[in-house]
């Protein structure tokens, strides 16, 4: 191949105009360096050289100490040209290598191409961004950005508190509208589906004072939330219509036919289903539906954030219709309870089906409520299987974390003050813990992992079990095609959420979200802002990436994994990877610093 063809398709010379080739061309040197020969040394006073990977491949070395690897297609030496300091590390050329080198003054005029520029000079974090949001998947005549406002077709319709439901449901047929806003304080709401199940459902007449059905207060939301929001917000809250306001005034109502209209496969759609379930047998085919609706909203823009909270709602709704369909088939629990979710699910980061991860909570330790939860975690763990999760292998399922509240308690201190780290690599998912029905309040176990920001031992012994995945720093070309490529959940994902986790605890933040807990370790300087957005932004990348391929699999007949092949990336997906992998690596070592861990036995 001709070397100019070889660098015009390679990041970032691909972004180049074709005025500045003739200069590509001219200042473009080819150099060979032998296998172990250093490229660059720490010691020398500047580099003076971009340098482009044409055959073989280099290690970014420091205090001896291999950081990174790079590859055919990738730069190096830009740091330093740009900062005009010495190289920050040493660059070995780890086999026989064949690099096309600029000088100095070449680069400096090329960087007088914008988009050549930012590549050099935008932080990874930025650069992050930017790709998580310009990536296109499709074509959905969607703008999940678009303010929800947007969508109000007509003024809204309020009838007076005084009215009876009568009257109410003539001003409904009379503007063929199904619902009515309740004038008054609190503003309540009355719609179609009360009018069916509070009052013909009951027996009750049209003389029935509209206050005595009607929901109130009424779920409002400003009119200028982004459409995923609102979209979001009517699944967690189980709600069909969403009066929204702006400046201080209600402007209008939208019902979920305005979203199924705008989205074909709607989350607001499976909440109907889930609605209308009456026995396990109805939650057939849930997984494959849950999957339609996580590929549309990818390809309808949203980050890999969003969805995770979209589809996360949708399981709790699922779960709260077992546990309904449980407690009428079991009748009422002998005493109150909560059932958690851990994991994924408890980060609402959950985007396909998972295996399961969930326990349950109950007050008093009695033989009967033994048997009654007993019974219902089965229901609901089988429940639960039917409708497409599969069983955890590590057994973290209700059907085996059933205890009551005093032995969780327990159990929590345990882990707090004497923590075993063999222990804390199993027990770290729970601290993401999320109670999604029940009446039994869990503040008790919040105050106790609330107190591990004062337990120096706990947090250096997480800090150490969260350390047991690390970002692999070699070449990609060594990964082979049986192993199906870069396991993106080891070396980013899973390393970025257990360095939130335990930020998180040391700034005492009860945020359960990955996101969320950076955001909160950032706030109270636990962590650095910059180190903080950079995290942030690589767990939205490789979110996406792994999201991206799990559908793609799900298309081929296959099933989803983890991992990602390298022929599906284009080339800087690979190298904002890499970058992302030794960002991860970085913030790893510092985190062992701070807490100590290599003084841990």
């Amino acid at each position: 191949m001709n070397p100019l063809d070889f660098v015009r398709q390679q990041a970032p010379f691909d972004l180049l105009p074709g005025n500045a080739l003739p200069l590509l061309e001219r200042g473009l040197e080819i150099t060979f360096f032998p296998k172990g020969s250093k490229v660059l040394k720490r010691e020398d006073p500047k580099n003076q050289h971009l340098y482009l990977i044409r055959k073989g491949g280099v290690r970014l070395e420091r205090d001896g100490r291999a950081i990174l690897h790079l590859e055919e297609g990738e730069v190096f030496g830009y740091p330093s040209l740009l900062s005009q300091d010495a190289p920050a590390f040493d660059v070995v050329a780890e086999e026989d290598l064949l690099v096309y080198r600029w000088p100095q003054e070449v680069f400096r005029k090329l960087l007088e191409y914008p988009a050549f520029a930012e590549f050099f000079t935008r932080g990874l974090a930025e650069r992050l961004r930017l790709s998580n949001g310009a990536e296109g998947l499709g074509t959905v005549n969607v703008d999940l950005a678009l303010p929800v406002g947007e969508l109000i077709t007509r003024p809204p319709v309020f009838v007076p508190r005084s009215f009876s439901v009568g009257e109410a449901a003539q001003v409904m047929r009379s503007h063929q509208i199904s619902s009515v806003l309740v004038e008054g304080e609190p503003m309540g709401i009355l719609t179609d589906r009360d009018l069916r199940n509070r009052v013909l459902a009951e027996g009750k007449g049209p003389q029935t004072p509209l206050t005595e059905v009607m929901s109130a207060p009424a779920k409002t939301l400003p009119a200028s939330t982004p459409l995923f929001e609102a979209l979001s917000f009517m699944v967690r809250q189980g709600i069909h219509h969403l009066p929204l306001e702006q400046d201080g005034r209600i402007v209008g109502l939208i019902t979920d036919t305005v979203f199924m209209r705008q989205q074909t496969k709607s989350p607001l759609y499976l909440l109907r289903r889930l609605e209308r379930t009456r026995n396990p047998g109805d939650l057939t085919g849930y997984g494959k539906e849950l999957t339609g609706v996580a590929e549309s909203l990818l390809l309808g823009g949203l980050g890999a954030s969003e969805i995770g909270r979209s589809v996360s709602s949708l399981n709790d709704q699922l779960i709260r219709t077992l546990l309904r369909l449980g407690e009428e088939r079991l009748g009422p629990p002998p005493t109150p309870y909560a059932w958690i979710v851990f994991g994924s699910e408890g980060r609402m980061e959950q985007a396909l089906l998972t295996d399961q991860d969930n326990a349950l909570i109950y007050q008093e330790d009695t033989p009967a409520a033994a048997v009654y939860f007993e019974q219902l975690a089965a229901f609901v763990v089988d429940g639960l299987i039917q409708a497409g999760f599969p069983p955890c292998p590590g057994g973290y399922m209700a059907t085996h974390w059933r205890k009551p509240l005093s032995e969780w308690e327990q159990l929590f201190r345990r882990w707090l003050e004497t923590p075993k780290p063999q222990e804390l690599l199993e027990a770290q998912i729970f601290f993401d813990f999320r109670p999604v029905y029940g009446e039994l309040s869990l503040e008790p176990l919040e105050r106790i992992v609330a107190q591990g920001a004062d337990q120096g031992i706990f947090l250096a012994q997480l800090a150490k079990a969260s350390l047991q995945f690390r970002p692999p720093i070699g070449f990609f070309r060594q990964i082979k095609e049986e192993d199906g490529g870069v396991d993106i959940k080891k070396g980013g994902i899973a390393p970025i959420v257990s360095l939130a986790r335990v930020y998180a605890l040391e700034a005492r933040s009860q945020a359960k979200g990955t996101v969320e807990r950076l955001q909160a370790a950032a706030r109270e300087n636990k962590l650095s802002q910059e180190g903080a957005e950079t995290l942030i932004e690589a767990f939205g990348f490789l979110m996406r990436l792994r999201l991206r391929e799990q559908l793609s699999a799900l298309r081929r007949g296959e099933p989803p994994s983890n991992k990602v092949p390298l022929e599906s990336l284009s080339p800087l997906e690979r190298r904002h990877l890499k970058e992302a992998f030794l960002q991860v690596r970085e913030m790893q070592e510092a985190m062992s610093q701070h807490f100590h861990t290599d003084r841990l036995g």
